[in-house]
């Protein structure tokens, strides 16, 4: 084999040591983790030699990040490494956790991905991954990939690599989470779509939250949009024609945001007339149970208000919804049944009901569901 030494390498660090706009210290995925862990097992295998740090190429192939590597011991026919992997200020479950890689040679001219102990496998439909395939999401398959390409000089993936990927203590990290829910047994999932956490999910997040917000209504619009994440984003600018500061990202505290809202607007006596709220039904179909925050540590499932909405607007659906482990299962479930656009309409307007409920001063709610590869759900193009 040749030797360790990229050959792509991207000209922007990431400076993780820079703090997010809200004041809190950014951090890396469980995918970061095992994509620097399986760079490092790599090199170990080709030099004999275990590398202190490796720089982790983020998915916009623009960025990297250098993330420190941890020895652990080595098993015979294996080269093994591992990372601690670092959620910033970010509350998470698997910070700290210790993502273990190990790494040998195959014949099949292919990445193939092993779960390690700590990783959980895929038991039911509707996770985009195959049944009985580790958790180990598209976007970190996707950096592991392309690292083993970066390592071994081959850009076309040419080569043979078994990467297994292994969290200590990963079963029982795996217990807080909703994987059990949705179907992965046995540990935790390998997630990340950037490569990086923001830490968003935190008390102090909510300040910031209402900065955004004063400087949207600062210029009296006639409409702004409130969405968790970026799926809001890309259609406020697509769609709507809308500048960046007329789109507040609330992260999980939509209920928080929504009062701060109400409250800027009576402060400064001022009216909205259109709020759009747009995102995935997995986060805002949680409004229809009353839970405003929606952070997965709540407990309450999107999947219960897609149910209570489909007993009234959708009876021939039920079946459906209470047989899937995921909001995501329920849109791919769904995708082919002509009557799914008037049910995930309906499910639009009873979240937009709800949230006229939660504010004043504003005259009318405009809600949009997209599915995560960004595709529009309801009737409402």
């Amino acid at each position: 084999m040749t030797s360790p030494h990229p050959s792509f390498n991207p000209v922007v660090p990431y400076d993780l040591t820079t703090l997010a706009p809200n004041g809190l210290r950014r951090g890396f995925t469980t995918g970061s983790s095992a994509t620097a862990a399986t760079k490092a097992a790599l090199t170990l295998m080709l030099t004999g030699e275990l590398p202190a740090v490796s720089q982790v190429t983020l998915p916009d192939g623009l960025h990297y990040i250098t993330i420190p590597i941890s020895p652990v011991p080595q098993t015979p026919g294996w080269f093994s490494a591992s990372v601690i992997k670092d959620g910033g200020d970010d509350p998470d479950q698997t910070h700290g956790a210790r993502i273990v890689t190990r790494v040998r040679p195959n014949d099949e001219g292919k990445v193939v991905f092993l779960r390690g102990p700590g990783v959980g496998v895929v038991t039911q439909p509707g996770l985009r991954l195959d049944i009985g395939e580790p958790a180990i999401n598209a976007t970190p398959r996707a950096m592991i990939v392309r690292a083993v390409a970066e390592v071994l000089e081959a850009d076309d993936g040419g080569h043979g690599i078994d990467v297994e990927v292994g969290c200590e203590n990963g079963d029982a990290i795996a217990r807080r989470t909703f994987n059990p829910r949705l179907g992965i047994i046995g540990g935790i999932s390998i997630l990340g779509t950037t490569g990086i956490v923001e830490p968003k999910s935190l008390a102090s997040f909510k300040a910031s939250i209402e900065v955004y917000l004063r400087v949207a209504l600062g210029d009296n619009p006639d409409e702004i949009v409130l969405s968790p994440g970026n799926l809001g984003q890309r259609f406020a600018r697509a769609s709507l024609d809308l500048p960046l500061k007329q789109i507040v990202q609330t992260s999980n505290f939509i209920g928080f945001a929504l009062d701060a809202l109400s409250n800027t607007l009576e402060e400064s006596s001022q009216s909205l007339t259109t709020l759009w709220l747009v995102g995935h039904p997995g986060k805002l179909a949680k409004l229809l149970c009353d839970q405003w925050d929606t952070h997965s540590n709540q407990g309450t499932s999107a999947l219960e208000g897609l149910q209570t909405v489909a007993k009234n607007a959708a009876p021939q659906l039920m079946d459906i919804l209470r047989n899937v482990p995921s909001t995501e299962a329920a849109i791919e479930a769904l995708r082919e049944i002509p009557e799914s656009i008037e049910f995930w309409s309906a499910v639009e307007a009873c979240i937009g009901s709800a949230v006229q409920g939660r504010t004043s001063h504003v005259g009318k709610i405009n809600v949009r569901l997209f599915a995560m590869d960004g595709k529009s759900l309801g009737g409402n193009q």
